[in-house]
């Protein structure tokens, strides 16, 4: 039975998971290692509101369980030595150099891990891959794990999440299914086992899937490219409705009503963001095309680049509405986060639709209830499109959402935070230079309401 578990990496993967396996199995000591000092002292805060990744519900669950068999370290070493069963959970970011730049993803974290634990490990460990791989990167760990000579056996598990930021601890509690590949030799099966014990402490065994880890890794990639592929095929389709007069939402609604379809991410926006989508459709893209199959390269490369003309559509569509000029223009950001519940901006349409407007020199100001003003400037220099001063004069954050619309000459609202349905629009409209113009990038308002006020109102289909 496992009894200690380690996790590298204290993200929106690794410390979520870990703290529901902690608060699930209290006889298991599960350890969440990180090199990041202020980030695991973050995790560790007196004040569990004050930890570093925001989701609901998952402060409680530290609290419950954090100091009893719940531990944040940067002891990486130790924490490796001691324990059974080994989460790799690290960033595995699309690479910006050399062969495969802006495709493949980056593995040298992942290395990085495997030689740490090849490294430190003295007895038999059961190393388990959760973050998301390209396939046959287990062969690539097992390689490296195998050939240190101290005679340690490793085995390699995947267990890829299949976590939605925002929901990150309901669907941990009850996930759809949980998905764990390994060898099929007596060992690989063994050590899946081990760890199908550790999950149905509280997750239903009908609801826990076993495979080789070559489907496992392949079933993450191929989820997130599906989920994508709807949004872009539904924001593909928002453009033509705004040219016919058709409505995007009544479209999805009588298409999602179809059985065979569903109704789930057929919600048109602004486009879709965060660190997963993008990331891993690009890995599958290069993929494809690393095996000569540049047909089934190219079927998946067109979702990023709907996704991208969609984001550029709608800054494009500010800029034409304010009539063809945005210069010295204040345009106010209702949301910078990529999704709402959740304090990830990594791919936030926001960024981009952002930047588009800083380059025909706009003045942007931002409100979003959970993402500080380090993390926009950090977003927008990342893009390195213009200087850090640049950025910092171009984009004002504001902690009071009023005070951001104030003497503005549009709003965006880029992400689909609840509390935006709820603001005195009135009060903001007053507040606002006439025309006053409202650009919804996630049809979360009333047009009819909006426009009997008195806004220029412009919706996504």
């Amino acid at each position: 039975m496992i009894t200690n578990i380690c996790c590298i990496g204290a993200g929106y993967v690794g410390g979520p998971t870990m703290a529901i396996i902690a608060q699930k199995c209290p006889h298991i000591k599960v350890t969440v290692v990180d090199l990041n000092e202020k980030r695991i002292a973050a995790w560790n805060d007196p004040d569990v509101e004050n930890i570093p990744i925001y989701e609901p519900g998952l402060s409680d669950v530290v609290a419950e369980a954090r100091g009893r068999n719940l531990f944040f370290s940067t002891e990486v070493d130790k924490a490796i030595d001691q324990a059974d069963m080994i989460f790799i959970s690290v960033n595995t970011p699309t690479k910006t150099y050399g062969v495969g730049k802006g495709m493949a993803a980056d593995l040298k974290y992942i290395e990085l891990c495997a030689r740490q634990i090849a490294r430190v490990a003295k007895n038999d460990k059961i190393v388990v891959e959760k973050s998301t791989l390209p396939v046959r990167t287990a062969s690539a760990i097992k390689n490296i794990l195998d050939n240190t000579g101290n005679g340690v056996n490793f085995q390699i598990l995947s267990n890829p999440e299949f976590l939605a930021e925002g929901t990150a601890v309901e669907d941990l509690f009850a996930p759809d299914r949980v998905l764990i590949g390994g060898d099929s030799t007596p060992e690989g099966q063994k050590a899946i086992q081990l760890l199908v014990d550790v999950y149905a402490n509280w997750v239903p065994k009908d609801k826990i899937l076993t495979t080789n880890v070559w489907s496992s890794e392949l079933s993450k990639l191929t989820a997130n490219a599906f989920l994508a592929q709807r949004v872009s095929s539904i924001n593909a389709l928002s453009e033509l409705c705004e040219k016919t007069g058709a409505d995007v939402n009544e479209v999805a609604r009588a298409i999602g009503m179809d059985s065979r379809i569903g109704p789930k991410f057929l919600k048109s926006s602004v486009g879709f963001g965060g660190s997963c989508f993008q990331k891993d459709i690009l890995n599958l893209v290069y993929i494809a095309k690393s095996y000569g199959l540049n047909e089934v390269a190219d079927y998946w490369e067109q979702v990023i680049i709907m996704n991208d003309h969609q984001k550029r559509r709608f800054a494009k569509n500010i800029i034409k509405t304010l009539y063809n000029t945005v210069s010295g223009k204040k345009i106010a950001f209702l949301g910078w986060a990529f999704k709402k519940d959740t304090n990830d901006t990594r791919e936030s349409a926001a960024i981009y639709v952002a930047d588009d407007l800083l380059y025909e020199q706009a003045n942007i100001s931002v409100f979003d209830p959970k993402v500080s003003t380090e993390q926009i400037q950090s977003d927008l220099n990342y893009l390195q499109s213009r200087s850090e001063e640049e950025n910092l004069n171009g984009v004002h954050v504001h902690d009071n959402p009023y005070e951001a619309c104030k003497d503005a000459h549009a709003i965006a609202i880029l992400t689909e935070w609840d509390e935006f349905k709820s603001y005195d629009w009135q009060k903001i409209y007053d507040g606002m230079l006439k025309p006053a113009f409202v650009f919804d990038g996630r049809n979360i308002l009333d047009p009819e309401k909006m426009q009997e006020i008195g806004f220029h109102f412009s919706k996504i289909g």
